[in-house]
């Protein structure tokens, strides 16, 4: 047992949630109900990022007050997040009082140790981004991500002196003996901030003359940036200056995920903030991929925007968690298509999963008055079947410590076909005319392998590994941990189980 502080970036609440969102936080949940599976104390934190320009820009666009505008757009999320199932353990909003008062105090700590210093910042600015390029990282001279031409930004700030940090921050990335060691992944984006640090890092702005954000307790005519502000929710949400208790219980976090059009501020500019006042970096930066939607970076223009709560209503809450994290491998660049994931959920849960809960359930019913069996000595395939579900297990494990989460969901398909295969095989409807000792060996096993797959899905889809227990008559126990769980027969003989089940995943037409 050990402990897993795992992080989601804040959402910045300029317009509301959409599958891009939901991608990464459906990640982090999986890997949250895992941990807590393994036995870990785990603090899973997820939230709003609410101050700036382009929010201050949004809401008088909108004729509303700022604070206005966030509760709204915060309120969104939330609701988004519990209709995927998050099991988040904080919900974190930069303008929570406690907060501001953790990033005040993290700010007097940052002034104190002397890399602080007041300039001017001249340069071309995203507003949508909250940050400047240089010329080289423009696209055609307009912003790689949002496509829109920067403005040019100019004014009096403070600044911190991050071009001191190169040296200590290579050495972090790249030595594991290092007090500050932490994991940049994956390879390919540890190559890229190595790259981009070995090449010379410039000072960077640390706050803003506008009104919509944290003053400064040092100068308060001058706000946080708000790339500070919304990195400093790390650690305000766990206690950094009310609770130390707490803190030093989670800190440094396990993990940080985010897309990769951000790693640079998690695995650049926050390691060197935390060793500017004496904290060590979080242990592991994991940035994932970009993903189209049909080909086409998605986009309120081309009208291809997908909101999460779509896609629960065209596949259902677990379907979609499902779909969603293991659509293409975690941390490449991918494509989202709903006529792909139709078919990924009629061949993987309509066809495969669903279809073998769904004959279990018809020949225990049918066979055995609805009770599950005896089993009798080990036979023929049974022991093929036996070693595929503990592999599974295994498999699933691994994938998710790797963040494999394509790897895990394959094992999890594999031992479902596998089963079918396996029924195919053993022929029951000829068992029961035959052979009804070995009968009841077959179908129990194939109930057993409802329990242990009911288990593995968990992370994944919580309320159908609920309904598949609750049909065969199981309780669903992650009080034990997963290589304990796959261990063959531990679902009781004797019990009944559900007469007229629904289906678990009715196919999609």
């Amino acid at each position: 047992m050990g402990k897993f502080f795992v992080t989601t970036p804040i959402y910045y609440v300029n317009d509301v949630p959409h599958i891009g969102h939901a991608y990464t936080t459906v990640a982090a949940d999986v890997l949250a109900r895992f941990h807590r599976w393994l036995g870990d104390d785990v603090f899973f934190l997820t939230g709003t990022d609410e101050h700036g320009v382009n929010i201050y820009q949004v809401a008088s666009a909108q004729g509303v007050d700022p604070k206005e505008w966030v509760d709204r757009v915060a309120a969104e999320f939330k609701r988004a997040w519990a209709d995927l199932l998050i099991s988040n353990d904080y919900f974190i909003r930069t303008t929570d009082p406690r907060h501001e008062a953790g990033v005040r105090a993290f700010m007097e700590k940052l002034y104190a140790s002397g890399d602080v210093y007041r300039g001017r910042y001249e340069g071309k600015y995203c507003v949508n981004c909250e940050r400047f390029y240089s010329e080289d990282e423009l696209t055609d001279g307009l912003c790689p991500i949002h496509l829109r031409p920067p403005v040019w930004y100019a004014e009096d700030n403070y600044f911190f002196r991050l071009s001191k940090y190169s040296g200590r921050l290579i050495a972090a990335i790249e030595n594991p003996d290092d007090p500050n060691h932490y994991e940049v992944e994956p390879p390919a984006r540890r190559n890229e901030v190595l790259g981009k640090v070995r090449a010379g890092l410039l000072d960077i702005s640390i706050s803003r003359a506008i009104p919509w954000g944290i003053p400064l307790p040092f100068d308060p005519d001058q706000t946080v940036y708000v790339w500070v502000d919304a990195l400093l929710n790390y650690i305000t949400a766990i206690g950094f200056h009310d609770d130390p208790e707490t803190f030093a219980r989670y800190w440094p976090a396990e993990l940080h995920l985010m897309a990769k059009d951000i790693v640079w501020f998690h695995a650049v500019i926050w390691p060197a903030l935390l060793m500017a006042v004496g904290l060590r970096p979080p242990r592991r930066v994991f940035a994932h991929g970009f993903f189209t939607v049909n080909g086409q970076k998605m986009s309120k223009s081309l009208g291809n925007v997908i909101r999460p709560q779509d896609l629960v209503a065209r596949f259902g809450v677990d379907a979609t968690r499902w779909l969603l994290v293991s659509q293409f491998p975690f941390g490449q660049d991918g494509d989202i298509s709903e006529g792909l994931m139709v078919q990924r959920y009629n061949a993987e849960l309509a066809n495969d999963l669903g279809n073998l809960v769904n004959r279990t359930l018809a020949m225990i019913n049918r066979y055995c008055e609805g009770v599950v069996p005896e089993p009798g000595p080990e036979e023929g395939p049974d022991a093929e079947l036996k070693a595929a579900a503990a592999e599974a297990g295994q498999a699933l494990q691994t994938a998710l410590l790797r963040l494999d989460f394509s790897g895990a969901v394959g094992a999890i398909n594999a031992l479902a076909a596998r089963t079918n295969r396996y029924i195919e095989e053993t022929a029951p409807w000829n068992l029961a005319r035959t052979d009804r000792r070995r009968l009841g060996t077959v179908l129990y096993n194939q109930a057993e392998v409802l329990r242990i797959v009911a288990h593995l899905i968990s992370p994944f889809m919580p309320q159908a590994a609920q309904t598949i227990c609750r049909y065969i008559g199981c309780e669903l126990d992650l009080s034990r941990p997963p290589a304990e769980v796959v261990r063959w027969g531990h679902l009781p003989a004797r019990v009944r189980v559900e007469a007229s089940p629904k289906p678990l995943f009715p196919r999609i037409t």
